[in-house]
C-alpha cells in the first residue's frame, strides 16, 4: 500500500527539532523493568552470537534487532521488550557481533547483509516450539529484518507471521553518504569513535591482525566502509558492498505483512531511504511516514513511560490478530 502519515503521533513541544527528538530518547530514557536470560550460541564460521530472552510463559514470541552500535539493552529495545511482555508475549533481543560486551572472535564487526546471522537467531526461535513469531527492528537492525524477509519472499517459515520496522536505512549508500556530510555527519564521527574503540581492543586481543594506519584516512563512514568492511567480507569494492546488503532492492519480493516507520524528519535517512513506490506496488508493506519524531524516537508524554512507536507495533500486530 502507498504511505501514509500518522494523524495520532504529536511530538512533545520541548522536543522542538529532530535533533532532541533522536538524541534525548536514547540518553534518558531509563532502561528498567526487563530481566534478561542469556543465551550464546556459535556461528557457522567460529565466532557467537549472545541472545537475551525475557520470558513470560507465552506461546507467542517477538524477537528484537537493534540499531548501530547499540544492543539489547538500548532504551528503545527494552522499552518495547517490556511494554510487549506486560500484553503476553515472550522476547527475544539478540545482539550483533561485538555488541553483547564481549569482543567477537572473526576479524570484522557486523554489517546489515548478515542475514545468516539473523537465521541462526531466528532458528532458537523456533526450535523453541512458539505458535507466532514477530519480528521488530530498530534502525540497522530494521534494514536487517527487511533484507532478510526480502531474501526469503515467499519462503518465510509460516511461524513468522509478521514485522515491525522503524527509522530504517534501506538504501544503504545514499545513507552513509548522508552521515558523512553536513551537522549529521557528527553522528557518523560518533559510530566511528566507538569503531575505532573496538579495532584497538581487537587489536589488542590478536596483535597484528589490523592495519591500524588505516585510520589515518578515514573521514567519515564511507571511508570506513571502504577501508574495513570491503575487505572484511570479500566484497569487489564499496558499491558492490553496499549494493549487496542494502534491503531496497529487495522489498518488493516481501511476503509477509511489514509496517515501515520512517520518521519525515530523521537526520540519519535521506530522501532514497524512504520507500514510496516499492510500498505501493507490494501490498504486504505497509509504509508510515510521521512528519517527527527523529531517529528511533517517536517519545509521547504518557504517565506509563510508553512511546508511540510501542503503541504502533502493537497495533499493527492486533491488526493481524496476533
Amino acid at each position: 500500500m502507498p504511505f501514509n502519515r500518522p494523524e495520532d503521533f504529536i511530538n512533545p513541544l520541548f522536543l522542538a527539532n529532530s535533533h532532541l527528538q533522536t538524541v534525548v530518547p536514547n540518553l534518558f530514557r531509563i532502561g528498567f523493568g526487563v530481566r534478561y536470560i542469556r543465551q550464546r550460541i556459535d556461528t557457522l564460521d567460529g565466532d557467537f552470537l549472545d541472545l537475551d530472552w525475557s520470558r513470560v510463559g507465552s506461546k507467542k514470541l517477538m524477537v528484537f534487532s537493534h540499531g548501530l552500535e547499540n544492543s539489547s539493552k538500548a532504551p528503545y529495545v527494552v522499552g518495547m521488550v517490556k511494554y510487549f511482555n506486560k500484553r503476553g508475549w515472550d522476547a527475544l533481543a539478540w545482539n550483533f557481533r561485538s555488541c553483547s560486551g564481549e569482543m567477537n572472535r572473526a576479524i570484522g564487526f557486523y554489517h546489515p547483509g548478515q542475514t545468516d546471522d539473523f537465521q541462526l537467531v531466528l532458528d532458537q526461535a523456533l526450535d523453541a516450539g512458539y505458535e507466532q513469531i514477530a519480528l521488530v527492528g530498530f534502525s540497522l537492525g530494521g534494514a536487517i529484518t527487511l533484507r532478510y524477509l526480502g531474501e526469503k519472499g515467499g519462503r518465510v517459515h509460516d511461524k513468522i507471521k509478521a514485522a515491525a520496522v522503524f527509522s530504517v536505512p534501506t538504501d544503504l549508500e545514499a545513507c552513509a553518504r548522508h552521515l558523512s556530510t553536513g551537522t549529521q555527519s557528527l553522528y557518523g564521527k560518533g559510530f566511528l569513535y566507538f569503531y575505532r574503540r573496538k579495532m584497538l581492543m581487537k587489536e589488542k586481543l590478536n596483535p597484528g591482525r589490523y592495519d591500524l594506519t588505516k585510520w589515518d584516512g578515514i573521514q567519515n563512514m564511507m571511508d570506513f566502509d571502504a577501508a574495513f568492511n570491503v575487505d572484511w567480507y570479500g566484497f569487489r569494492d564499496l558499491s558492490h558492498f553496499y549494493g549487496a546488503t542494502s534491503s531496497q532492492p529487495l522489498l518488493p519480493r516481501i511476503q509477509i505483512p511489514t509496517l515501515i516507520v520512517n520518521a519525515e524528519n530523521d537526520p540519519f535517512l535521506p530522501e532514497d531511504c524512504y520507500p514510496v513506490n516499492e510500498a505501493g506496488a507490494n501490498p504486504y508493506l505497509h509504509l508510515e511516514v510521521p512528519e517527527m519524531g527523529g531517529h528511533v524516537g517517536f517519545v509521547t508524554l504518557s504517565w506509563r513511560g510508553v512511546f508511540w512507536s510501542e503503541a504502533r507495533a502493537e497495533d499493527f500486530f492486533a491488526s493481524l490478530n496476533l
